[in-house]
C-alpha cells in the first residue's frame, strides 16, 4: 500500500525555510513540497526560480486558501505567528510553526484549543530538543549517571558587542511584546529544554541586562529597556532544584559554556553548541554521513564519585544524533494519524513555556520570585 503524501505549504522565504524546513520535508516520504510564499522575489533570492515545479504565491492568504494545501509551515515573524495560525486551522490544515510561536500564552491556549476543534495538528519548531548536546544530558538523567540534580545550568551565551542594524532583519526590530529580544529568540530553546526535563518551575526570578550599554533593564515595554542579555532562575522545591539560564553578549570566551549539571553522584560539563545547524548554514546536507556528528575534541566532561569516594574526571561522548530529520518524522506520523499525542512538539507545551517566559518577565519588572500561571 502506498503512503500517503500531504501536500506542504511553506510562507516565508528566509533562512529558516531554506535551512531548517526545505530540505527536510524533501527527506520525509510522506511530505511533498507544494508551494512556496515569498512576497517579493529577487534575482538571487529567488523561490520561483530555485523550486520552478512547484506552485508560488506572494500573499500568504492565498497559499492558506488553496484547497490542494495540508499543511501550512510558517517561517514568518512571530507577531505574525497567531493570526498566520488560526487563519490556517480555520481553512482547515495541518500547521508547524516555526519559534518562538505566539507572543502570550493566551494566545497559544487559544490555538491549542481551535486544533483540537478543527481536528488538525498544530506543532511548534523547538528542532533543540533534537541537539546531540541535549539528548545526552537526557541519557545522563535518565540513567541516572549524576545521581539526584541540584544544580543545572544552560547557556546560550555569544560575543556580539554590536547590535544588528535596525531593518536589517525581524530580530533587530520586534520588542518582547511582539515575542521579539532575547527571551524569546534564545531563551525559548533554552526554557524548552529545562521544561522537557523538570516540568514547570515553582518559583521563577528573571533579570534583563542590556550588556551593551552596561545596564540594568526592566523590559517594560519601551526601548530602553528592552534587554539584550537574560539571566533566569526556575526553582524545583520538591526536587530541591534550581535551574540557571542565561543567555548573554558579551562573554569572553574560545569555547562557549553550554550545560553544567551538578548531582549527588557526578556533574557533567559542556562547551560549545550542536553542530547541526552550522553544518547546514554551511551548505551541508542532513543526508551527509557526518552530520550532526560532533568531533571528540568537543565531547564533554564527565566527573563521577568512583567506588573509593574519589573523584573520577573522564571524556563524556556526545550520543548519536537523531537530528532534526527525527522531528520531521514525527511530525510526519502525526500529520498523518491527526492525533495530537503523536505531535513531537504540542502547542499545549508551547504555552507552558510561554508561562515561563511571562513569569520571567513579570519577576524583571518587579523584582521579586513569581509563580507561573497554572
Amino acid at each position: 500500500m502506498t503512503e500517503k503524501q500531504f501536500n506542504v505549504g511553506i510562507v516565508g522565504y528566509g533562512l529558516s525555510a531554506k535551512v531548517f524546513h526545505i530540505p527536510f520535508i524533501q527527506l520525509t516520504p510522506s511530505l511533498k513540497l507544494h508551494s512556496i510564499v515569498q512576497r517579493t522575489p529577487k534575482p538571487g533570492n529567488s523561490a520561483p526560480e530555485d523550486y520552478p515545479d512547484l506552485k508560488h504565491y506572494t500573499a500568504t492568504e492565498d497559499l492558506i486558501a488553496d484547497p490542494d494545501v495540508d499543511v501550512v509551515v510558517l517561517c514568518t515573524p512571530p507577531n505574525t505567528h497567531y493570526p498566520l495560525t488560526r487563519s490556517a486551522l480555520l481553512n482547515n490544515k495541518h500547521v508547524l510553526v516555526e519559534k518562538p510561536f505566539v507572543p502570550t500564552s493566551g494566545e497559544a491556549d487559544e490555538l491549542t484549543a481551535l486544533a483540537r476543534q478543527q481536528k488538525r495538528v498544530l506543532c511548534v519548531y523547538q528542532n533543540r530538543r533534537w541537539d546531540s548536546d541535549f539528548l545526552t544530558v537526557q541519557n545522563l538523567l535518565k540513567e541516572d549517571k549524576l545521581g539526584r540534580i541540584v544544580e543545572f545550568e544552560t547557556h546560550f551565551d555569544r560575543l556580539r558587542l554590536t547590535a544588528l542594524a535596525k531593518g536589517s532583519t525581524w530580530k533587530a526590530g520586534l520588542k518582547m511584546d511582539e515575542a521579539g529580544g532575547v527571551l524569546y529568540d534564545l531563551g525559548s530553546h533554552l526554557l524548552d529544554q529545562v521544561f522537557v526535563l523538570f516540568g514547570m518551575p515553582d518559583g521563577v526570578t528573571g533579570r534583563f541586562v542590556n550588556q551593551r550599554e552596561g545596564r540594568l533593564v526592566t523590559g517594560d515595554g519601551t526601548d530602553e529597556q528592552e534587554p539584550d542579555s537574560v539571566t533566569a532562575i526556575l526553582s524545583y522545591k520538591n526536587k530541591g532544584l534550581l535551574v540557571f539560564v542565561r543567555a548573554g553578549v558579551a562573554c569572553v570566551e574560545t569555547r562557549q559554556m553550554r550545560f553544567w549539571v551538578r548531582g549527588t553522584k557526578g556533574s557533567y560539563h559542556k562547551s560549545g553548541l550542536d553542530p547541526q545547524e552550522d553544518h547546514l548554514r554551511a551548505g551541508g546536507k542532513a543526508t551527509d554521513t557526518d552530520f550532526g556528528k560532533e568531533s571528540e575534541d568537543r565531547f564533554g566532561r564527565l566527573c563521577i564519585v568512583g567506588g573509593d569516594g574519589k573523584v573520577e574526571d573522564q571524556v563524556c561522548p556526545t550520543v548519536e544524533p537523531e537530528t532534526y530529520v527525527r522531528f520531521y518524522h514525527l511530525f510526519a506520523k502525526a500529520v498523518a494519524s491527526g492525533k495530537e499525542e503523536g505531535v513531537p512538539v504540542p502547542a499545549s507545551q508551547a504555552a507552558q513555556v510561554l508561562r515561563i517566559i511571562e513569569a520571567v518577565r513579570e519577576s524583571a519588572k518587579t523584582g521579586s520570585e513569581v509563580t507561573p500561571q497554572a
